[in-house]
């Protein structure tokens, strides 16, 4: 069982090293400016989850995983039309997604320890994997926006 949570946690930070070291090529604040907005998304949206009514978000499942579908049809699409435009666009739903899944992921985790389900390894690796999915589409959002401003654009 610890294995499998290594795993999750040992296979994003792996995944994660490219894309920071790009980032650290064009310039290294962005690492800490994607951490605080990610930490500060992530907060702000679990608080969110935390204080509403509940169960009011759990319905959001179903329009998250089908959002996800889209995107992974997109992502396709874009691999053969190269469009930066929408290889951009599915940043930002991507974003937008992932803070839905932090709202879904919170308040289900609620419902399952009220329910009796007291696996806050599982838990913690759900919130997780949402925070490091935040934090690699901030990091791609930022360095694209840097290399659009900077001198050799």
């Amino acid at each position: 069982r610890m294995a499998l949570v290594t795993t999750n946690s040992v296979l994003p930070g792996i995944n994660l090293g490219p894309l920071l070291q790009m980032c650290i090529s064009i310039n290294p604040s962005i690492i800490p400016t994607a951490f605080l907005g990610t930490a500060t998304i992530f907060a702000c949206f679990s608080l969110s989850a935390l204080y509403a009514r509940r169960r009011s978000y759990l319905y959001l499942g179903g329009f998250l995983l089908s959002g996800l579908t889209l995107m992974l049809l997109s992502s396709l699409i874009n691999a053969f039309v190269r469009s930066t435009w929408l290889f951009t666009a599915n940043l930002y739903v991507a974003l937008m997604i992932m803070c839905g899944f932090v709202l879904f992921d919170t308040q289900l985790i609620i419902e399952k320890a009220e329910s009796g389900d007291k696996d806050y390894i599982w838990h913690c690796v759900d919130l997780f994997l949402d925070f490091v999915n935040i934090f690699r589409e901030l990091l791609m959002i930022l360095g694209m926006s840097e290399v659009a401003e900077g001198p050799w654009a």
